[in-house]
């Protein structure tokens, strides 16, 4: 989708006063914000960043990064202004992270901005990246450039969480996913499948896979369910993440939805150093990507899953496996958020519990809760590390 490069009017006239300018500042960094959020999910490595240009109270353009990663969302900007007739010169730009002034794959942001003639630069939050790190605001500093740095810091700490995790802690951000019962169960006696939530609470998830990198079972899973791992809504398909199978013995069934369509939606496999290499050689064949880390008594190292993960470029994880699955995400500390889907029915006391071998305060008690919603007749809770 693309912008008109007619310059389109702001909200109001340009600010004439202190309180007004920190008025507009609030609500042209806002727009970033939701320019970015448009290919959140989609743009790993790299995080998903949106960019306002404004001139005199007119905004001249808009950028956000792009799928894959590039081009980066001041880039993207500064392209849609190039038709705009009056230039750049003495603009405003806001931008939702620190602009990079490293020579990667594409030339620094930082450079492209100050060749623009911009005035001056609204980010909310410096770049974790150790190869960014504040050069980029002191690049654009010792050329003259305003820059302020702080508007919408919080909210920048959220919608960057995948990329702060990647560069704090070398893995990626876990957001942990279950379906409960009201009476705390996800499945039938003899880990038979059962529909726990409603209609409204399973878009909501689709909505979630679409912002995350990448979405992660275990064999069982795949096995009991034979889920697709897709964003099953209206023109979404495209945006589906990358499906992980845990699955230490390599038993995945090659007749199962996320081998069939790996061509449309990657499947990566993590089992261990057992398996013949024969069973990778057959899933590489369909598609699939295999990765060998150690275990321990058949349960997968996370943390080497984990690593993995984040040197293919993975910030944001969600993990929807089974019981098994889950439980292990907790018990190794691994978890950085939960969303509770909690339904009205009760499946009763020979129901599987949430966590295999522990109960669900282990989870919750260990996170805080960040309040709740309904959607339909299911009760949704968000809980996050602190």
């Amino acid at each position: 989708m693309n912008d008109p490069v007619t310059p389109e009017p702001a909200a109001s006239a340009a600010p004439a006063t202190a309180a007004a300018t920190s008025a507009d500042d609030a609500r042209f960094m806002a727009l970033a914000f939701t320019l970015g959020r448009r290919n959140l999910g989609h743009t790993w490595p790299n995080p998903a960043v949106g960019s306002v240009i404004v001139k005199d109270g007119i905004i001249l353009a808009r950028g956000w990064t792009q799928a894959g990663g590039r081009p980066h969302a001041e880039m993207e900007a500064l392209r849609r202004a190039k038709k705009v007739p009056q230039g750049l010169q003495g603009a405003t730009m806001y931008v939702t992270l620190e602009p990079c002034s490293h020579q990667g794959k594409t030339p620094p942001c930082a450079d492209a901005i100050i060749k623009a003639g911009i005035a001056r630069v609204v980010s909310a939050l410096e770049d974790p990246n150790p190869e960014v790190a504040g050069k980029g605001h002191e690049k654009l500093r010792t050329k003259g450039i305003a820059v302020d740095v702080g508007l919408g810091a919080d909210e920048a700490r959220r919608v960057h969480v995948g990329h702060i995790t990647r560069m704090q802690k070398a893995r990626p951000f876990v957001t942990l996913k279950l379906a409960l019962s009201a009476d705390g169960k996800v499945g039938l006696a003899g880990r038979k499948p059962v529909a726990i939530s409603g209609e409204a609470a399973r878009t909501r998830v689709f909505q979630m896979r679409s912002a995350s990198d990448a979405i992660l079972v275990g064999i069982g899973t795949v096995r009991s369910d034979n889920p697709h791992l897709t964003c099953r809504l209206p023109g979404m398909d495209e945006r589906s993440p990358v499906r992980v199978v845990l699955d230490a013995n390599l038993r995945l069934p090659l007749a199962t939805a996320v081998v069939a369509t790996v061509r449309e939606t990657p499947t990566w496999v993590f089992t261990s150093r057992k398996p013949s290499a024969i069973a990778e050689d057959i899933l590489q064949q369909k598609g699939c990507q295999v990765f060998r880390v150690d275990d321990t008594d058949g349960k997968l190292d996370l943390d080497a899953v984990l690593k993995i993960l984040v040197e293919q470029g993975i910030t944001r994880l969600m993990v929807e496996g089974g019981p098994t699955v889950a439980a292990s995400f907790v018990g190794a500390d691994l978890v950085d958020a939960a969303v509770l889907l909690r339904s009205e029915k009760t499946i009763g006391e020979d129901g599987i519990d949430a966590l295999e071998g522990m109960p669900l305060a282990a989870l919750t008690e260990r996170l805080q809760a960040r309040g709740s919603e309904r959607l339909g007749g299911d009760t949704i809770e968000h809980y996050e590390r602190t």
